[in-house]
């Protein structure tokens, strides 16, 4: 069967078709319904089965003959060291703290709060919880106090894991005195916590709340796996950049690990044995989907990588890793390629590298211009697969589904919905738009298995959020159009659809024009409040390595460029080159931030801010331009 047949057959029959994914995976007692919507729009999956995502990502592996072969690859540029764990010996160091944990007290259904760099333990923590059915919250390492210790009083953990530190590039992150600040802040207190100890940086630890990880160990019995619901939560991650409350997307078990199983094969073309990477940090998403459960759901080899795309050591870094751990098949995201662009535009590093392995590259986190997947594919001589999907959806919504059919690329395109997903277009009455008419992307109820089932402790917040804007479909908050032949085209998020005159207009399209110029590195279009039009773009570039140029020229090209390829509509007149655009940790462009400071409105630093200094010079930058009058 082709994608068009399988996809139709998805939305037909959907208990049918995931049934027939899930019996590729071990239950301790079948479902009674595969979909249960007595409830709905609250829908859940596999209702009464029974299973352990554990033993389906180790165990069962370990069982079937594939005990010796690897599982886990760590590679860390920043500490020089590279270790590998074969099934056999992930399962026991997971059984062994999965004791650990037991022996602490905390039981099925106890949320345990993951607080970790880059590290094998940072897994092993993750799949310990899901052994004895202990929901666990990953934290991305380093995180402020503040916003650590929201994250504990919204969890309400009964115990915390953590490092002593965090390496980045050239300096040493210590973790401990954020982590005993938060529990200071924290209104909800936490009797133990468990810190691995990295030679780096020793934490100074407190007698009767903190245990070294190694002595946590000692004496236990290793864990065997607790066999939950199909519908009890596996984790709880708080989305990036929140305010105020944070919003908890909640995983489910069993619908997790049939969604991450199949689309393993499905999405990603990846089969058992295979060595897949996501360079990605098990604090997002991307982490806990395909560094961690995904590649061992599928019984691939994972890479879990310690580093960054440029400076560990150089832009280089990534085929380095593909080369010395054999890998086929690389996810990471597009601003990983936009800095690799910008340090090494003529791919000279690449060519040092045996990438005769390598076949695939996925691009996720945050749309991708058309000229960075270009020059990827120029590059690198594999497919580029462009794919969007969300925290909340916890895997591909939208792909060139290469394990099912290699349809067509078109740069700019996230291809085609995938198997399980009814991805529709709508306008703001909530009617369905013609193609290639630009609105808002909806996804019709009931979602695939995999994706969120609630917010914690907030149903109410999860109908509002996602559900109230139009019944019966899931708003995903990205705008863009379906084209003639079924391809989605993801633009903006909605508030970066600016009204220009009364014309709707996308950031995203400008950002493709700005983009496709031969010395803008990266770039981001926001529209600011403008007396007359409402509205107009202004953009932020940033400039490849090495162009020596007049900003002022360059300029003057990308204003021409906008007006002839989109049009004098786009009212695109102005545009200013920074050093670095402001992002979240995980890649995501602070558009809103930028937005806010141009419009000389309070803003809040978000907690995810890779580098707040960055919003002093965008600042400067959008005052030289008569924006940004009075920052606050």
């Amino acid at each position: 069967m082709r994608h068009a047949e399988i996809h139709q057959h998805s939305l037909r029959e959907p208990e049918a078709f995931w049934a027939e994914q899930a019996r590729g995976l071990h239950w301790d007692q079948p479902w009674d319904q595969v979909l249960d919507g007595s409830a709905a729009p609250m829908y859940r999956w596999f209702a009464g089965g029974r299973l352990n995502t554990c033993y389906n990502a180790l165990d069962r592996h370990v069982e079937n003959g594939r005990g010796e072969q690897l599982a886990l690859i760590y590679d860390s540029p920043v500490t020089g060291s590279v270790a590998r764990f074969t099934y056999r010996e992930l399962r026991d160091r997971v059984a062994r703290f999965a004791g650990a944990l037991l022996k602490q007290g905390v039981k099925q259904g106890d949320r345990v709060i993951i607080y970790m760099p880059m590290v094998p333990e940072a897994a092993i923590a993750m799949l310990a919880c899901a052994r004895i059915g202990a929901v666990h919250s990953v934290v991305f390492g380093g995180f402020a106090a503040p916003e650590l210790a929201k994250r504990i009083d919204a969890a309400e953990p009964v115990l915390l894991v953590s490092a002593s530190c965090g390496i980045e590039p050239g300096r040493i992150v210590e973790y401990k005195p954020l982590l005993d600040q938060a529990l200071q802040l924290a209104a909800h207190k936490i009797a133990r916590c468990i810190v691995l100890q990295r030679p780096q940086c020793r934490a100074t630890m407190i007698a009767g709340r903190d245990l070294e990880w190694d002595e946590a160990q000692t004496g236990v019995e290793p864990a065997a796996c607790v066999a939950v619901l199909a519908t009890d939560p596996l984790y709880v991650l708080y989305t990036s950049g929140t305010t105020g409350k944070p919003k908890g997307v909640v995983r489910d078990n069993g619908g997790h690990a049939v969604a991450l199983w199949y689309s393993m094969q499905a999405v990603f073309d990846a089969q058992p044995g295979d060595v897949f990477w996501a360079a990605s940090d098990v604090g997002w998403v991307v982490g806990h989907s395909y560094i961690v459960y995904g590649p061992l759901l599928r019984g691939c080899t994972t890479v879990l990588y310690e580093g960054k795309p440029v400076g560990t050591p150089d832009a280089g870094a990534f085929w380095r890793v593909i080369a010395q751990h054999g890998v086929k098949t690389f996810f990471t995201a597009p601003t990983a390629f936009r800095a690799i662009k910008k340090e090494d535009p003529r791919g000279e590093l690449i060519h040092r590298y045996d990438l005769s392995k390598f076949e695939a590259l996925y691009l996720a986190g945050e749309r991708c211009d058309p000229d960075t997947i270009l020059w990827a594919q120029d590059q690198l001589k594999v497919p580029v697969v462009d794919h969007w999907w969300q925290t909340e959806l916890g895997w591909p919504a939208a792909a060139n589904c290469r394990g099912i059919e290699d349809l067509p690329i078109k740069p700019g395109s996230a291809t085609v919905p995938v198997p399980g997903y009814d991805i529709q277009v709508l306008d703001q009455a909530g009617q369905r738009v013609a193609a290639d008419t630009i609105g808002n992307i909806v996804i019709k109820l009931p979602l695939p298995p995999g994706t969120l089932s609630t917010l914690w402790q907030n149903e109410q917040g999860y109908r509002d959020n996602y559900l109230a804007r139009y019944p019966g479909y899931y708003l995903s908050g990205d705008a863009g159009y379906v084209d003639a032949d079924g391809y989605l085209w993801v633009m903006s998020r909605i508030d970066d659809i600016i009204n220009v005159a009364g014309h709707r207009l996308s950031t995203g399209a400008m950002e493709e024009v700005l983009a496709g110029h031969p010395d803008v590195a990266e770039c981001a279009v926001i529209g600011v409040a403008d007396a007359m039009k409402g509205q107009v773009p202004l953009g932020l570039v940033v400039l490849k390595s090495g162009v020596q140029r007049a900003p002022e020229e360059i300029v003057q090209e990308l204003v021409a460029r906008v007006r002839q390829q989109i049009g004098a509509v786009a009212a695109f007149k102005q545009a200013v080159i920074v050093s670095r655009l402001p992002k979240t940790r995980s890649g995501k462009v602070l558009r809103s931030t930028m937005r806010s400071i141009a419009d000389s409105q309070s803003y809040n630093v978000p907690a995810t801010i890779d580098d707040p200094k960055i919003l002093d010079e965008v600042g400067a930058a959008l005052k030289s331009l008569g924006y940004a009058r009075d920052p606050q």
